[in-house]
């Protein structure tokens, strides 16, 4: 089926219902002649673990959001709920959805894997905005996927705002990019899908032998387009030199 925006890959995304970040970062990053139409996660569950893990119980009914819209490939754009139900129970929810959809799934901490072995990346450093309990089990999920965490710094916001990760700058996130460059990582990873990431990613990879810095939001949708387009399969292009750059400045 022909649609007349995103003539190479409609892609449907599920966001975190009081996530203001991923919309105007997905659109940012990605390359002429994609699009994506974006359906909301919701849980009235009290607390953050809590909300995260009722989010992927119930996402056979978030994706009835987007009825028989052409999209190519469901991209879920929470990592928080994979460190959560783990590795092994993320895989099976995830094929699970893929058979039901007859499309591709991915999630941003899969999509974030993907990008490092793209990278040849095996020790990673942590640019975390969880609490600690969480980043914890970030680490755990990552290091069920073979990396190694070598540094995590934190950078929660000293004050209160309505979301504790959504209340976080891009400035604060730039500034603990500093201390990782010193650590013994191969790639600096910024976690989370909530924390603004575009000006750091930026900033932090035109600094003199910096190393290569990802976020979630990168790798979720590099690796939406893809597996979509193998075109775009080298991920080098949207570190380095980015490709959305433009875009970002247009919007600035």
């Amino acid at each position: 089926m022909e649609i007349e925006y995103g003539s190479k890959g409609l892609i449907g995304v599920l966001t975190p219902q009081a996530n203001t970040t991923v919309e105007p970062e997905f659109w940012t990053l990605l390359p002429n002649g994609f699009s994506f139409i974006n359906a909301r996660l919701i849980s009235s569950c009290n607390t953050i673990e809590e909300r995260l893990i009722d989010y992927f119980s119930n996402l056979e009914n978030s994706c009835n959001q987007f009825g028989n819209a052409p999209i190519k490939l469901l991209s879920i754009a929470c990592t928080g709920s994979s460190y959560l139900i783990g590795r092994d129970k993320e895989e099976s929810i995830v094929n699970k959805i893929s058979k039901l959809l007859g499309i591709p799934v991915t999630t941003s901490g899969l999509s974030v894997v993907a990008a490092l072995n793209n990278l040849s990346a095996k020790r990673i450093a942590l640019c975390s905005p969880y609490p600690d309990a969480l980043t914890q089990l970030s680490v755990e999920y990552w290091q069920s996927h073979g990396l190694i965490v070598s540094s995590v710094v934190s950078v929660l916001p000293a004050t209160e705002h309505f979301h504790p990760i959504y209340g976080i700058s891009a400035q604060n996130a730039l500034d603990s990019l500093a201390t990782l460059n010193q650590s013994d990582a191969d790639v600096i990873v910024m976690l989370g899908t909530g924390m603004p990431t575009l000006l750091p990613l930026i900033k932090g990879n035109q600094v003199a032998d910096a190393k290569p810095i990802i976020s979630c939001m990168l790798a979720t949708v590099w690796n939406s387009v893809s597996q979509i387009d193998e075109n775009f399969g080298n991920i080098v292009p949207w570190v380095n030199n980015p490709i959305w750059i433009d875009r970002f400045n247009a919007s600035h």
